[in-house]
């Protein structure tokens, strides 16, 4: 024990001098030069959509804007774009800050599939074709019923650590959700929003940030939010990885195993309509399978048998199998033994589309359908839009994802409890701020063949909020038939939009 405690100790010594010759200037009398900071950068144009048969004339700022932190010091160079319809009253007009998530991922997902006016052309749930791509008018963007802002959280995008600040610095839970928030109330100040009513829409780990960020601006800022729109939902992380340990997924994911075992043919017995048979998943997950997973090793052999009989009828994979994964598949397992006897592959985001397996005898998928799928035309359709339209972003590196956020990133979280979480869930911020403010309005968007943010997952998460009775109405659910990025799928991409449209003039008005 002595000479472990010598060992620590020579290591924080270590560290403390190399930090201390780190701070140290390389010349006598010399400091290290200050970075120069960047100033706010922004390129205006104007344009028009035609959306339900009307044309709106919109404003399109791509820019960046100097965020401060709690010392009032230039922080950081956020990227984002901005539309804004053309004489409109700001006082009545709504205002929707959207970013993606990752961690690691830029905007452009939302911005060019779903929100934006402009929307590339992919092909649904199969590989979109080489160029050239096709990039249209979006009939179905938001711009006619709200002002939008897409965010690129520090390391995405344009956006970039400035003066003492590095980018590591943003990289994590409740750094992420202050810079973002802090972004959000530079914007409205800087463009007199103030008064607007104001949403959040967040995808994937982009919910995980809202619930975060609501809490943030409402009671640090005294910003009043009307509405958050959550698309595929990751508020509560634990509810949707497994590790060694946490036994909580697998139930929660079984109704989505079975969804996408009906559309691909792979039951033993198929039913007749999805909805019940979904009910009678989500009963068997909530009940037998939960209780058996929480028996462990206790289980015997005739209810191991039986489980697994059960198991195969619900999911089409063999009892054999479920057996040798001692009843805990993931979903990269999942994708990859479904249809193993054809060698594909399952889509992980969006399981309706599928891929040829690299490895035929692989236990996991070497990789997603859906993103091999859509990614080049997302990128390359963004990147001529940015520099022809937006007329931004020459001489400049835009990250459209980057893995070393998501690497780097400190998943703690202070849940205002003596210790902070090590595995965030905020939907209890997001609870707590419906209840600070119960104007506040919840929409929640599933995709139903979504295997990385399971729709029954998600109910559970809303079903844990911590909400009093009469605020559990503020909450709407919506389900499509197509996965994480729903929008992908053209008739789920209407429906979508009238659903958030709907939502939006509700929760705009007194």
């Amino acid at each position: 024990m002595k000479g472990k405690f010598l060992g620590l100790a020579a290591l924080l010594l270590c560290s403390t001098v190399l930090a201390r010759a780190d701070d140290m200037p390389d010349k006598p009398g010399e400091g290290k030069p200050k970075a120069e900071i960047p100033k706010s950068e922004q390129s205006v144009t104007q344009h028009s959509v035609v959306i339900d048969g009307k044309s709106i004339a919109y404003t399109a700022t791509a820019g960046t804007l100097i965020v401060r932190n709690a010392k009032d010091e230039p922080a950081a160079s956020v990227g984002y774009t901005a539309y804004t319809k053309k004489d409109a009253d700001l006082t009545n007009r709504p205002i929707t800050f959207a970013y993606n998530g990752g961690p690691g991922s830029s905007s452009i997902w939302l911005h060019m599939g779903a929100l934006g006016p402009r929307r590339v052309v992919t092909v649904d749930s199969g590989p979109t074709p080489p160029p050239p791509y096709d990039v249209v008018d979006n009939n179905w963007s938001v711009i006619d019923k709200t002002d939008l802002v897409m965010i690129d959280p520090v390391g995405t995008g344009f956006s970039r650590a400035v003066g003492d600040s590095k980018d590591k610095d943003f990289w994590g839970v409740d750094p992420d959700i202050e810079s973002v928030s802090r972004f959000i109330k530079e914007y409205v100040s800087a463009n007199g929003r103030w008064r607007s009513p104001k949403f959040l829409l967040g995808e994937s780990y982009g919910s995980t940030r809202s619930g975060g960020i609501a809490k943030y601006l409402e009671t640090n800022e005294n910003m009043g939010l009307n509405g958050v729109i959550l698309v595929s939902v990751a508020l509560d992380i634990e509810a949707i990885f497994g590790w060694p340990g946490n036994d909580r997924p697998y139930p929660l994911i079984l109704p989505s195993f079975a969804a996408v075992a009906a559309l691909h043919k792979a039951l033993p017995n198929p039913p007749g309509e999805l909805e019940p048979f979904l009910n009678e998943v989500r009963a068997f997950a909530l009940g037998e399978y939960s209780a058996a997973l929480a028996k462990g090793d206790r289980l015997s052999e005739s209810e191991r048998d039986a489980l697994a009989e059960k198991l195969h009828r619900f999911t089409g994979l063999s009892a054999d199998f479920w057996k040798r994964a001692n009843f805990r598949v993931r979903e990269s397992q999942f994708t990859q033994e479904l249809l193993r006897g054809q060698r594909e592959v399952v889509g992980r985001l969006d399981a309706r589309f599928l891929g040829r397996s690299y490895d035929a005898l692989a236990e996991e998928a070497d990789y997603d359908p859906q993103s091999a799928a859509i990614s080049a035309a997302f990128t390359s359709a963004f990147f001529d839009y940015l520099h022809s339209d937006l007329k931004f972003g020459d001489g400049k590196t835009y990250n459209v994802s980057n893995d070393k956020v998501g690497m780097s990133w400190d998943w703690k979280h202070d849940t205002g409890w003596f210790v902070a979480s090590p595995v965030p869930n905020t939907g209890l911020d997001l609870g707590q701020a419906m209840i600070y403010n119960p104007n506040l309005r919840l929409l929640v968007l599933n995709g139903l063949y979504d295997l990385a943010t399971p729709f029954f997952a998600t109910e559970s998460m809303i079903d844990h909020l911590g909400l009093p009775a009469d605020l559990r109405s503020h909450v709407e659910m919506k389900y499509y038939p197509a996965g994480h990025m729903m929008y992908l799928h053209e008739p789920s991409l209407k429906a979508w939009k009238a659903d958030i449209a709907a939502f939006i003039d509700h929760a705009s008005h007194k």
